[in-house]
């Protein structure tokens, strides 16, 4: 209907402007290049109409927080999206909500799911939104120098949660059994205060608790996830079936979070002063916590999702990881699919 009406507006121009005595030549250039462009931006307009809205879930995290700029940056808007970002106090229930349908998609590490309940469909792997590289770590009480002395120590961290995966990583590197650490399930807020107090000698912490913890106790921060290739990989995930049902809008968002990572790149002060204000802290405080990760850009996408990638070998790592050590009490999901196609796509097709 629109390209329609410019067509008729265009003749009307035309009639008029001959009658002013300009050249042919110049309208029939300059008339060509006029509807060419209102019938671009037409068919444009009805591609982003079409989309769908989109429900997120989305936990208090930098590296899923920084998605926040996209709105009032007008991101979503210029990618034709309708995105509602739904705030989670975990990842396990906005992992669970998208399976069960009430998400389109979620920001949650990939151990969440692997861990994610059964429900109407199988849980896939979109898109890498961070790994920790510093993020994340162990803080211990001052007499306890290494994580090698943690042997027959207890330490807080909450069962089959990131911060257990932490710990069990670290462990590993440093050839200690997990049975060999006593866990107490504590979350981090209880994990910090019991620190304190000397109850625990040790808990797995996130920044900024992590740090501010090690200077209250005069503790040692024992272990980071930047000594490690971390397992603890933040993605974006949806379900089978809603990856069928709204392809054209996931890859819609994925150029739009890639739009952000470039922002990221190109004026870090502006995104993190917006996304600060939105969180109700300041942008150097922001900038803090975002720099313990390496960010969700196509640089690192195109590793994890590459043929025989990063995503493939950390599956199975976490795998060996939740196997040697039951006492989370989870079941493993072995169905989770990692799309390869959908991000790849949309990583061709991106331009600043």
């Amino acid at each position: 209907m629109k390209v329609a009406q410019t067509i008729v507006t265009l003749g009307i121009w035309w009639k008029q402007k001959l009658r002013l005595g300009i050249q042919p030549t110049f309208l029939y250039l300059f008339a060509i290049a006029l509807a060419v462009t209102f019938i671009t931006n037409a068919c444009s307009f009805g591609q982003n109409q079409s989309l769908k809205p989109l429900r997120v879930g989305i936990t208090s995290w930098a590296g899923f927080d920084i998605a926040r700029y996209a709105e009032p940056a007008g991101i979503f808007q210029q990618r034709g999206l309708a995105v509602e970002l739904v705030q989670f106090d975990n990842q396990q229930d906005s992992s669970r909500a998208v399976i069960r349908g009430g998400l389109d998609a979620a920001f949650v590490s990939f151990w969440d799911v692997m861990q994610v309940d059964p429900g109407n469909g199988k849980p896939v792997v979109l898109m890498t939104t961070n790994i920790s590289a510093g993020a994340d770590g162990i803080v211990a009480k001052p007499e306890i120098k290494s994580l090698k002395d943690l042997r027959g120590k207890q330490v807080g961290a909450k069962l089959g949660t990131v911060n257990h995966l932490i710990l069990l990583e670290a462990l590993k590197a440093h050839q200690i059994k997990p049975a060999e650490v006593k866990i107490l399930d504590y979350s981090n807020d209880v994990a910090a205060e019991k620190i304190k107090t000397g109850a625990i000698d040790a808990a797995v912490l996130w920044e900024p608790m992590l740090g501010e913890t090690a200077k209250n106790i005069k503790g040692n921060v024992i272990h980071t996830t930047k000594q490690v290739d971390s397992l603890v990989i933040d993605i974006l995930m949806s379900s089978d079936s809603t990856v069928k049902a709204k392809k054209a809008e996931l890859k819609q968002f994925m150029l739009a979070w890639f739009d952000v990572m470039h922002a990221v790149e190109t004026q870090p002060t502006k995104v993190f002063k917006t996304v600060g204000e939105k969180l109700g802290q300041t942008g150097e405080a922001f900038a803090s916590d975002y720099a313990g990760l390496k960010k969700g850009d196509m640089t690192l996408n195109r590793r994890m999702f590459a043929a025989n990638g990063r995503l493939n070998s950390a599956k199975a790592e976490i795998l060996q990881l939740l196997q040697a050590d039951p006492r989370h009490g989870r079941v493993i999901r072995q169905d989770v699919e990692i799309n390869t196609a959908l991000v790849n796509e949309a990583m061709a097709g991106w331009k600043s």
